[in-house]
């Protein structure tokens, strides 16, 4: 027992911490940030003021973590962001493909605890800052209700992913909140402040649930009345946002606050976020026009709203609308984006107009490492939605995936400040940014438009011999199946400069007709919109099954994706394949409307925005390829591929490929001479074109069908030094505690799912 005497001061506990890189902000931005400098050696706080971590993306929010790759629905393909962000998402899909935001939860608790150098306070709130001088932070002060501590955290660099950027505001960062004028950046989109607005409100999301028997609803007398939400909240009578039977949180559209201070006002949406959430759920329960709603009940509401828009910081650089449309290029880029510029009405709920204005560019773009520093501080970095970007473009990088890919970016850069004594601004020198750039291609990143090599790496030094190599002559027509040409379908092979190959296809035509065919690539080599037309063929087809071959005779301008584009018959049937392989596709000319691809980007007014059309993927259990034989055969799937960085397909397939017979690859790597060995690093294919939405969506697959999920290695004496025999990730580290002396590396590598033949994207040995 406990006793003590009454006291006049008394005061909560206090602890003084110290270190390396200081992390405010535990939501996708700030868990990359922190895994990524961690990783490095260098000892993190994480300090987040909510229970769980993933901010919009926790089970408090249950907002679905998402990037470039906007739900399959542009086109951007093989866009899913690497590196973390891949790392989590691959490992949530494992674990958890269903979409659960209590297991994504954990998710994220498991991978921050798994790293040594991460000190994780939850619950925590910062509230004031120390500086050292008018350019540095000393030191942050936060409070934990829950443990009556006060700490005070010191930190050599500091990193500000709280979203509201509450550290770079007290320290004295300049800032911005709102939208730009449209001639400073010459941003075509930029929205009229008084009729649209100029910030974005925030969403408060509820789940609904089937039950057995019919249940009672009685609202809140705050909720909004039925009346009013039918007459008033305009979304209610548009099936594109409204479905009454929706299970989970798929009304992203209940926005509210767009017009008021989106940090200081923050409660006072959450009440009006209730009452429009309580209200619509009463319209639909007891407006009688949902019957079959009656056995439907209010599963959970949100508390903690999701926020869009608050502060922006401005960097040496703030990206902008033609950044993302144009795809413009950066000495000192680091990362890409990808989502559609996607505005919203700051009236939110109670706008008349469409919930967002998503517009897409033709592929992804890159993003500048200035863009994660600010101007007036030299140990702070800036990450996730506080970037720094203008209104328009922030439209775009805002989202998750976007977000965390920049939390590397930062962690990363915190590491080697650290190593070589620099400032933030100091790294952002065109003679050391490049360490950075590498640092990131190492961790399996890719960023887009840049050339950059592993650096040191002894696969550059051996000769490389593989088992076998894809010749693809054909996708198969084994175990074929026939699908209707109700919308025009294309098959992506990439194809070297030089005169087209010949390809013959099976088609089923209920009647004589007319099959037309197309011939498309991109206009810019690394994108996959395929606005450029080479050639066209008219075929007849008789009734009945038959074969058609297509030879359009058309010489391919440079190395590049091509599209062989059937057009939309609804006589035809056309065969698709069981077989997936390694950067092949097959797309679609497709609606989407979670992304507004109504199948051509339309525009009516110059916003500076580009039409074309969208040619989409299927997700699985649909997406197979269409088969076809191929003459002559495409042979960029050798093993020379290894040589490279890119580990994607981008202009090439950018893998080696076995064939597709042999299930039990081999890739030998050997060396004129005995060499020290660390560390072997391989980069394989978990499907690069997948979202892997985080919570919500649900996926078809765990394990993506692409992925070597069997790895062995060997050395000269068929000794086996290491495997892993259930894999599921892309990216797969071989430590060696001692280094290891060889001269020869045998690894046998094997994907057991049917119809996929094992493939390999990159190899680093250090």
């Amino acid at each position: 027992m406990l006793t003590e005497q009454f006291s006049l001061h008394r005061t909560v506990k206090q602890s003084h911490l110290q270190f390396d890189f200081v992390v405010v902000g535990g939501g996708i931005a700030g868990v990359c940030a922190a895994i990524a400098a961690a990783r490095r050696g260098k000892s993190v706080a994480l300090i987040q003021d909510r229970p769980v971590l993933g901010g919009n993306a926790s089970s408090e929010v249950r907002l679905w973590m998402l990037g470039a790759t906007s739900h399959m629905g542009n086109n951007n393909r093989w866009a899913r962001e690497g590196g973390i962000v891949d790392e989590l998402l691959v490992e949530n899909t494992y674990r958890n493909k269903e979409g659960n935001p209590v297991l994504f939860d954990m998710v994220l608790i498991d991978k921050v605890q798994a790293e040594k150098n991460i000190s994780l306070f939850l619950n925590t709130v910062v509230y004031a800052i120390e500086k050292k001088s008018d350019r540095e932070v000393a030191a942050v002060k936060a409070y934990n209700s829950q443990s009556e501590t006060e700490y005070v955290m010191k930190g050599s660099l500091f990193c500000d992913s709280s979203g509201d950027g509450i550290l770079a505001y007290l320290a004295g960062a300049t800032f911005r909140i709102g939208a730009e004028e449209r001639s400073e950046f010459d941003e075509k989109f930029a929205p009229d402040k008084d009729i649209y607005g100029e910030k974005l409100g925030h969403t408060l999301f509820f789940y609904t649930k089937k039950t057995p028997k019919p249940v009672k609803y009685i609202a809140p007398d705050f909720a909004l009345t039925k009346e009013f939400v039918e007459k008033e909240i305009y979304r209610i009578k548009n099936p594109n946002y409204f479905n009454p039977m929706a299970i989970g949180c798929k009304y992203w559209w209940i926005e509210y606050g767009g017009r008021l201070d989106t940090i200081h006002d923050t409660e006072e949406i959450k009440y009006k976020l209730w009452s429009v959430a309580y209200g619509i759920w009463d319209y639909i329960k007891n407006s009688g026009k949902f019957p079959e709603a009656d056995d439907m009940t209010l599963e959970w509401v949100g508390t903690f709203p999701g926020k869009r828009e608050s502060r922006r910081f401005v960097g040496p650089y703030m990206i902008n609308q033609k950044d993302v449309v144009e795809q413009r290029t950066h000495y000192d880029a680091v990362t890409f984006g990808g989502w559609s510029i996607d505005l919203h009405p700051s009236d939110g709920v109670f706008s008349e107009k469409n919930a967002c204005n998503q517009w897409h560019s033709k592929g992804v773009f890159q993003i500048p490492y200035r863009c994660y520093i600010t101007n007036d501080l030299d140990n702070v970095f800036i990450a996730g939605r506080i970037m720094s970007a203008s209104h328009v473009a922030f439209g775009s990088t805002r989202v998750m995936a976007t977000s965390g890919a920049g939390g590397e970016v930062v962690g990363t850069a915190a590491a080697l400040c650290l190593d070589n004594n620099w400032t933030t601004l100091e790294l952002a020198k065109e003679s050391n940014v490049g360490l950075l750039q590498q640092s990131l291609i190492r961790a399996g990143n890719y960023i887009p438009q840049l050339k950059v090599s592993y650096g040191d790496n002894l696969v550059s030094t051996a000769s490389l011999k593989a088992s076998s190599e894809l010749e693809l002559t054909e996708i198969p027509f084994v175990g074929g199946l026939w699908k209707p040409l109700s919308q025009s379908a294309a098959q992506m092979l990439p194809l070297p400069k030089g005169n087209a190959p010949v390809v013959t296809v099976r088609v089923k035509a209920e009647e004589t007709t007319e099959l037309l065919v197309e011939l498309r690539i991109s206009s810019k080599s690394f994108n996959h919109t395929p606005d450029v037309t080479l050639a066209t063929q008219s075929i007849r087809v008789e009734k009945g099954e038959q074969t058609v071959e297509v030879d359009f005779g058309a010489f391919i301008p440079h190395d590049t994706f091509a599209f062989v584009c059937f057009m939309k018959n609804n006589h035809l049937e056309l065969m698709f394949s069981p077989y997936l392989i390694t950067g092949l596709l097959s797309v679609f000319n497709r609606v989407v409307p979670a992304v507004s691809n109504w199948g051509k980007q339309i525009v009516t007014e110059d916003i500076g925005i580009e039409e074309f059309e969208f040619w989409c993927p299927e997700r699985r259990p649909e997406g197979q390829n269409i088969a076809m034989n191929i003459s002559p055969a495409i042979t960029l799937f050798g093993v020379n591929n290894l040589h490279g960085a890119v580990n994607r397909p981008v202009e090439h397939p950018n893998a080696w490929v076995a064939a597709l017979e042999d299930k039990d690859a081999t890739l030998t790597i050997e060396w004129s001479e005995k060499t020290e060995v660390n560390e072997i690093t391989l980069y394989l294919d978990t499907d690069w074109d997948h979202p892997m939405e985080s919570v919500q969506w649900g996926h078809y697959d765990n394990r993506m069908p692409f992925c070597a999920d069997r790895i062995q290695i060997y050395n000269e004496r068929n000794e086996l030094l290491v495997e892993n025999t259930s894999n599921h990730q892309t990216r797969v580290v071989f430590g060696f505690t001692t280094a290891i002396t060889v001269e020869k590396l045998i690894v046998k590598i094997s994907n057991s799912t049917e119809n996929v033949p094992t493939a390999l994207f990159g190899v680093l040995i250090n």
